[in-house]
């Protein structure tokens, strides 16, 4: 799991990211707002951890201009501000939790858990299963509640590209090269004439495709 921590104090930073580490964590981090909102918006992470009080951007602004450019990653506010409407308005504007300073590191770890198992797929030897829905990437089979949903080559290749990437908003270019490499393309009208075609064959068998456009970003996987 890779984390971004955006935190000002260089003590509790160094700290957190020695903890983390060693709870297997991969981490990314700094103390200035304006470089973790450049980071957040290039980069994918599992979760970020987010201060409110940071210098050059504030953390409320980094958190409302990722979600408005569609970046879907987990969000753990880790702030001093403590009144009850900091933290209505940062879960409002679409943090997935809040926790104020001081704490302990076991509550940080237990609740930076229980985040990541919100909506998240299920992976197993080589299997990703979201709503239902299960990918087996080495049988190369799709099925919902059991039942297989027979997929073309490049249907497949779409659905595989986005389950693994359960949460991130996957753009066009990324999608077509999973489906056909670098040297060659796929438009957008095809990538949605198949993902409408595997839809149709969900519904078929009962099930919603976990699957979501976001228009003028791409697609992302999230579980109904």
């Amino acid at each position: 799991m890779k984390l971004l921590l955006i935190e000002d104090s260089e003590v509790l930073r160094r700290s957190l990211m020695v903890g983390l580490n060693n709870l297997g964590f991969t981490l990314d981090e700094t103390g200035d707002g304006s470089e973790g909102l450049s980071m957040a918006l290039n980069n994918q992470y599992d979760l970020i951890i987010l201060d409110l009080m940071l210098p050059n951007v504030d953390g409320m602004s980094i958190l409302k201009t990722i979600r408005q450019q569609g970046v879907q990653t987990k969000v753990l506010i880790l702030s001093a501000k403590t009144l009850a409407q900091d933290k209505v308005d940062g879960l409002m504007q679409g943090a997935d939790d809040y926790l104020t300073k001081p704490f302990s590191f076991e509550e940080l770890h237990a609740r930076i858990l229980a985040i990541l198992r919100r909506g998240q797929m299920v992976q197993l030897d080589n299997c990703y299963e979201i709503s239902g829905f299960r990918l087996d990437i080495e049988c190369k089979t799709f099925s919902f509640q059991g039942a297989e949903i027979e997929l073309t080559r490049n249907e497949f290749k779409i659905i595989e590209c986005l389950f693994v990437n359960i949460g991130r908003v996957v753009n066009v270019e990324r999608i077509s090269e999973a489906v056909v490499g670098t040297f060659d393309h796929i438009s957008k009208n095809t990538i949605e004439s198949h993902l409408s075609s595997v839809r149709k064959k969900a519904r078929a068998e009962g099930g919603v495709l976990p699957i979501k456009n976001k228009r003028g970003f791409g697609y992302i996987a999230q579980a109904n």
